[in-house]
């Protein structure tokens, strides 16, 4: 009798795509899934219910999940065995539900996933590490970016219900987590206003009316709430190492970094997208910072920070990158020296600002050629002596 219970349960597959912030949705959506009587399956041929957290943020990421439904579907089909419900989630959502209809379906239901990344309760396979997320959606409106549409506004957990998850966390015995945010270190720091979207819907949107990332935040005075974070959660002993991703260049303030150098506990991995060393296509990004600004951050963070460890993202043939502001790129990485860098070709997004007003007009050979560079020179020239101080 036990054997044909067991055989009768509901079986669910989560199939993840993307960045820590979907690992972290799919650990609630796991624990969500076993409080509702499921159990887990070990792979997606053996599941009644199929869940994607899918990515969309390069047109690459897109294709995967789309020919995964596609093998799936082929399976089931082939092996004449019922075809599992299939939920989809994650940030292919800003494309919408009748679109998404359209594309792909075999889709069954959709499920945001900003409504769980506050979720009480994640079940992790990990027991000594935990990721945490801290914030959901960006107000940044960088015009190649998507997370904006699919994730919403950005809105800041409370510090009351952070600090109940650690808690718990550390009582379980965990000694590392990872706080997560889109843009992390601004976590306390978002203010309401316009949105961008709607401009979008109204036909009215123009470069100059997205939000400028260097005032986008309201003024700080005294500590920013984000170092007063990492000091509330420096004060659980059993937690020995905090990271936090991702992180932005124009809130990393001077107190950010004074705590980072004085905290044992913060680790040393700093990961600080820059996207362009061009001031003209990070203008065109709508980053809200120039490449003067960014070596200035990493001055401050080297000078203070001996032992730091830098990461960084880039994109390569933004819309009209010429050779002239390629070279920038380049000549901004033999600067810097990032320990890691994760190079991207720009492939346009539907929906975003660049989508909309630049034409992608750098061939791929171009791309690829440039991609190869920069990916020799951070990635792979390990034997430079990397900068100290910029």
């Amino acid at each position: 009798m036990l054997k044909y219970t067991i055989l009768m349960q509901k079986k669910f597959f989560i199939q993840i795509y993307g960045c820590q912030a979907n690992k972290s949705d799919a650990e609630r959506l796991t624990a969500m899934y076993l409080d509702n009587g499921f159990v887990e399956a070990e792979n997606w041929q053996d599941c009644s219910e199929l869940i994607l957290v899918t990515c969309s943020i390069r047109e690459r990421a897109e294709d995967r999940v789309r020919s995964f439904l596609h093998k799936v579907m082929n399976y089931y089909q082939e092996e004449e065995k019922p075809v599992p419900k299939v939920v989809f989630s994650g940030c292919m959502l800003h494309h919408g539900v009748e679109r998404l209809h359209k594309m792909l379906p075999m889709v069954d239901e959709f499920m945001p996933t900003n409504k769980m990344a506050f979720a009480k309760r994640a079940e992790r396979k990990d027991k000594r590490h935990a990721f945490v997320p801290v914030s959901t959606g960006c107000n940044s409106f960088c015009t190649y970016c998507i997370v904006p549409f699919a994730r919403g506004r950005e809105a800041s957990r409370s510090f009351e219900d952070i600090m109940e998850e650690v808690a718990g966390l550390a009582k379980d015995g965990y000694s590392e987590i990872t706080l997560i945010g889109q843009n992390v270190n601004s976590w306390g720091l978002e203010k309401i206003g316009i949105s961008a979207r709607k401009m979008m819907l109204r036909g009215t949107l123009n470069r100059e009316d997205l939000p400028s990332n260097q005032s986008q935040y309201l003024d700080v005075t005294g500590t920013p709430p984000f170092v007063k974070l990492l000091q509330a959660i420096s004060r659980f002993e059993t937690i020995k190492t905090i990271r936090f991703l991702s992180s932005n260049p124009w809130d990393f303030h001077d107190e950010l970094i004074e705590e980072i150098a004085s905290n044992t506990k913060i680790d040393r991995f700093i990961h600080l997208p820059v996207q362009s060393g061009s001031n003209s296509v990070l203008h065109r990004m709508n980053r809200g910072y120039t490449r003067e600004d960014y070596l200035l951050v990493v001055k401050k963070l080297r000078e203070k920070i001996p032992d730091l460890v830098l990461g960084t993202d880039i994109i390569v043939g933004f819309p009209e990158e010429t050779d002239e502001e390629f070279e920038d790129t380049v000549d901004l990485a033999k600067k810097v020296g990032w320990h890691v860098g994760f190079v991207n070709i720009y492939s346009p997004r539907p929906g975003t600002m660049a989508e909309q007003i630049y034409k992608d007009d750098v061939p791929y050979v171009v791309k690829k050629a440039r991609w190869d560079i920069l990916d020799q020179i951070i990635n792979k020239d390990h034997l430079k002596e990397r900068p100290k101080v910029v």
